[in-house]
């Protein structure tokens, strides 16, 4: 941190500091805890002055009088300590020290932005302005909420803010090594999907139709979707247009999916992606949204999953990328760009996540950044190709013709895709 800020770019941070202030206490007002005969300390005005107090405790930090700062800011936490003793022992009934807590916080955004970190104190104050007006909500949602998803997420807060900041980063053995970290990674992203997915379906329901289900199953696994589908169709041959709807749902799901993932991983890769997978998403879409406007069959049971997370699937998702991308190492050292082409090829044919996440790490350098892209489109094609065979040969009826010929659809955009692809690379 530097010393001695200019005037104005002080005022720029203190003015941050008020605004911060403001917006948390107009939402206290807002809401009632102001006014009223159980109101607490602070209002808009209130909150206001003490996000300046806060920024200017953090402005005196940057100027080197950091006694004088640390005063003022124990001060505004005195103030609020002596206020929540006198509202509790008011009503003691209600004892709520939420607008306390608030109080505080706004000290320390205000110092933050005093210090000059402008961006981090106007995020934090937007998060805890919407927790506060959402309050009604988070306790409805939180009502709803069983002891299998409360277990599920707990498990994975620990997954993500235990367990992956204490292993290794390092690469450990030959063939682009092991990387424990990187694998955990892989681990925590697929298993917040699949609780995404589960939620999704506990919000949604079974009654909507299995287009919509076969929509939402495509955020987990549209080979999965295309399997089950495909096997109830010889259940009742009657839904047989809704299910091939869902499965062409499911399909058009993987592509964003896979976008989202390269994105998120490598976003050279992403956007490398776009020209090869927007074809496809495009006819998909179209597709489903005329579909979706006729009227769909039986809705399926509800799919009760025993560990949401799917921590099980997930670990052999990491297991399986770790083969992909040794594979594909391999292939890239023995045979170049011919050797990851034709592993593409295979591993399309079993599981596009393992592809996806093997091409964007084996993608670490601008030149290689193409050819992952175009790995991950053709593994598009073939996994379409293979989903296709599956619908074909244990689908039956209706569906099955249906699904053939979405599925022809979008293999016809994932070649034009590739055809995309390579003019723009």
């Amino acid at each position: 941190m530097l010393v001695g800020t200019p005037l104005m770019d002080a005022a720029q941070h203190l003015a941050v500091a008020a605004l911060a202030g403001l917006a948390v206490g107009t939402e206290r007002e807002w809401s009632g805890h102001a006014s009223g005969p159980d109101a607490r300390f602070a209002g808009v005005r209130t909150f206001l002055l003490l996000g300046l107090l806060g920024g200017i405790a953090g402005w005196w930090a940057l100027e080197g009088m950091q006694i004088l700062s640390v005063a003022l800011l124990l001060a505004g936490g005195a103030l609020t300590v002596v206020a929540y003793s006198i509202a509790a022992r008011r009503t003691p009934h209600s004892i709520d020290g939420t607008t306390e807590v608030a109080a505080l916080l706004v000290l320390a955004i205000g110092a933050t932005a005093g210090l000059g970190y402008m961006a981090m104190a106007s995020g934090v104050a937007a998060v805890i302005v919407l927790a506060l007006a959402e309050k009604t909500r988070i306790h409805s949602m939180l009502a709803k909420m069983d002891e299998v998803e409360l277990r599920a997420g707990l498990q994975f807060a620990a997954m993500a803010l235990v367990i992956l900041p204490i292993l290794p980063q390092g690469t450990f053995g030959p063939w682009g090594g092991i990387r424990p970290r990187g694998l955990w990674m892989i681990v925590v992203i697929f298993s917040g999907i699949n609780f995404l997915g589960y939620l999704a379906r506990r919000v949604v329901g079974a009654a909507r139709g299995y287009g919509v289900t076969g929509l939402i199953g495509g955020v987990i696994s549209s080979t999965a979707v295309t399997l089950n589908f495909s096997r109830a169709s010889r259940v009742d041959a009657r839904i047989g247009d809704s299910l091939a709807i869902g499965v062409v749902g499911a399909c058009t799901v993987l592509l964003p999916r896979i976008a989202i993932t390269s994105f998120v991983l490598n976003p050279p890769v992403g956007r490398a992606l776009v020209p090869y997978l927007l074809p496809g998403l495009v006819a998909g879409a179209i597709i489903v949204a005329i579909a979706l406007r006729r009227p769909t069959g039986a809705a399926p049971p509800p799919d009760e999953e025993r560990n949401p997370l799917g921590l099980i699937s997930a670990i052999q998702m990491a297991l399986l990328f770790q083969v992909a991308l040794t594979a594909s190492t391999i292939a890239a050292q023995y045979w170049g760009g011919r050797g990851v082409i034709s592993s593409a090829v295979v591993l399309g044919l079993t599981d596009m996540d393992a592809l996806t996440v093997a091409m964007n790490h084996l993608a670490s350098s601008p030149e290689t950044v193409g050819l992952a892209a175009k790995a991950i489109a053709i593994g598009v094609l073939t996994n379409t190709v293979f989903k296709a065979a599956v619908a074909t040969v244990i689908g039956t009826g209706r569906f099955r013709w249906l699904a053939l010929a979405g599925f022809g659809v979008l293999a016809a955009a994932a070649v034009l895709g590739l055809w995309i692809g390579a003019r723009f690379s």
